[in-house]
Parts: C-alpha cells; structure tokens; sequence
C-alpha cells in the first residue's frame, strides 16, 4: 500500500525508494538505529549483543541478539534488499545454535555489549531487572527463540516458508520496512506482514495446542498481573512491582507513615530505603550508593523506585521502595489493604500462560 499526503485538491503520493537510493546501510544505519529502538521491530525486548558470533567453528554472526519479557531469546535479522534473500533459513542456523544459550552467558554477551558500546551499567543485575527475576532462573531462560525478520521486502518462497514453520511450532514474524522520500526527508513505513496483526491472536492460540509440552516447563514461572483500582480509576496489566509500588505510592499519599508501612510486612526487610532531607533523584541515588556500600552491599540503587516522581517526602526523609519483589507480592498487596482498610485500593491478580 502506497503512502499518500492528504494535499488541497486531492491526494498525493509519497514517493517510495530503495534503502540503496536513500544511501542507508544495513550495520551502519538500521542496525545502529535498531539498537536504539528495537521496539520498532520488536517491542519489549532488551538487546544483549550485536553482531554475535560466539560459538565455536562458525564465521556466522547475529545482527542483533535479543531477551524479551517471558525470557525468550530473540534472533532478529536485518536485510535491506528488496526480496529478503534466504534470512528465514539463515536466522534458523543463527537460533538453533543461540538456543544452547544459559542466562549466564547472556549475562557475559551483555557485559560485552555495554562495554563495546560505551555504555554504563551492570548487566547480570540490568538483565535481572528486564526480566523482573529477582535471582537468575537458568531452567526457565532460553525455553523458545523467537525470530523476526526485518527487510525491505520478502519473497514469495521466504513467506511461504515462514507460514509453515510457524505452522509447525516456531515464532517468525516478518517486518517490511519500506523507505519513502518527501521532500528532503525520508520516512519509513514500518509493517508486520507475518503474521498479520489481525490475525496474531488466533495464531498464538493455535500454535499454543501443538506446543502443549512446552506448558508444563513453564508452569513454575509467575507471570501473573495485576490490576490495581485506586478510587475507582483502574491501571490494568501492572507487573509485581509496578503494583505494589501503586499501592505503597497511594497510601503514602493518603498520609500513611512509610515506617508504618515497612512495619506491616515485617517479612520483606529493606522494602523501602531512606535518606534524610528532601532531596530530587540524582541527589538520592548518590546517597543511597553510600548507604548500601557502608552496609557491605553493592551500591545497586537502580533496584529502587526512584526517579524524582516515584520519590516519597515524609518525616523529613526521602524514600524509595524497592522493585525485588517475588512470589509473595500479592500476600503484601493483601497485608497492606488489611492493615489500612479505609482507603479506596483494591486489585484482582490475573495469572498469564
């Protein structure tokens, strides 16, 4: 489908080209930009390697390697050539052999990464927080790769391949990436035609009956998400943390003492952390990194809510609660509401396959 711009006395096409007319380049432009915003191919994936090629006896190299939030590897292959080549069978060399991969050496490819792209961070504990584990889970990381496809354009035998394998149990997905001049400008149309959004839903459903094994391997993992109602206003789909940090935020808005509130699950030590004063984020990260290394810890303070508005000024202190949370998030969730139960909080907990 052509792209059209809406202009007085009609409509006016947008003229499409090639990457090669537009001089980009597959590593030097879509795979730096990729690495910046993989959501625009993948969305809730973290990038751990680029160009990777760690294995023995082979010359072949991963243009981006990928985890996403259910821990599966992601293969993502880019090709700027108008008929995608043979990168359906290449991406299946490229996750037979990552599928050996344990969280401990995604933790190594990580490492590398940060360090080859200038950038800060530990990546054991940057890896843990992605995946919202607070300890590394080795039997549940890596269960499935899934692949995805990014060309400007796909042949007939790539997508006729494609559909039956992921008829036969794999996760493909096909993103055609189509540059488009205006003017001085040049735009890109971003699609996913494997499988076809509308379709995705029942697709994943019929996938799921052949691969019913693959169910009780991951039955140990807790995926549930809750949906947390705060006078009457409902924020849906949270993650552990991100629950019981709506709950915490609002009973201290409400007036509720945060020593109060650590009292209440005596069972989580250290859930929130405080410093003196009120102080912004920038100011409290500093302060915390000393606290925790004069406790004989590692200065991880990203492990806390605390970005300047997830912040809590009471008692002439600032505190931030912790983002650790494991099994027992609804038992706190629970605890709190008992504990103070004349505020409009409730929240139903929906467990996810």
């Amino acid at each position: 489908m052509a792209i059209y711009q809406l202009a007085e006395f009609g409509f006016q096409p947008i003229e499409v080209m090639t990457f090669a007319e537009a001089g980009v380049k597959e590593r030097e432009h879509l795979q730096h930009f990729l690495k910046q915003q993989v959501e625009v191919v993948s969305p809730d994936t973290l990038i751990i390697a680029a160009e990777f090629a760690d294995w023995d006896e082979s010359r072949r190299r991963i243009d981006l390697l990928g985890v996403d939030k259910e821990a599966n590897l992601v293969v993502i292959e880019l090709k700027r050539t108008e008929d995608g080549g043979h990168m359906e069978l290449q991406t299946l060399r490229y996750a037979a052999m990552a599928s050996a991969m344990t969280f401990a050496d995604a933790v190594n490819a990580f490492d590398q990464y940060l360090q080859v792209s200038g950038e800060v961070g530990d990546a054991r504990d940057s890896l843990l927080q992605f995946l919202e584990w607070e300890t590394p889970d080795e039997q549940n990381f890596a269960q499935d790769v899934r692949i995805v496809l990014a060309s400007a354009e796909f042949s007939k035998e790539v997508t006729t391949s494609v559909l039956w394998l992921n008829d036969h149990g794999l996760d493909i997905r096909c993103i055609r990436l189509t540059p488009h001049r205006d003017g001085d400008r040049i735009l890109l149309d971003v699609q996913q035609v494997i499988p076809l959004p509308e379709a995705e839903e029942y697709q994943v459903k019929i996938r799921g009956k052949a691969q019913l094994e693959r169910v009780s391997r991951t039955q140990s993992r807790d995926l549930t998400k809750f949906d947390v109602t705060i006078d009457g206003e409902t924020d849906a789909h949270l993650s552990k943390r991100r629950a019981i940090f709506a709950v915490v935020k609002q009973l201290c808005r409400s007036g509720v003492n945060p020593e109060k509130i650590q009292e209440a699950i005596a069972w989580r030590g250290h859930m929130l952390r405080s410093v003196p004063g009120q102080v912004k984020s920038a100011k409290f990260h500093q302060l915390l990194a000393k606290q925790l290394i004069a406790e004989g810890n590692q200065p991880q303070t990203n492990r806390y809510f605390a970005n300047d508005d997830e912040l809590i000024y009471a008692n002439g202190k600032t505190y931030a609660l912790s983002k650790m949370w494991g099994r027992r998030t609804a038992e706190a969730i629970d605890l709190l509401l008992a504990t103070f139960p004349k505020f409009s909080i409730s929240y139903e907990a929906r467990a996810e396959n």
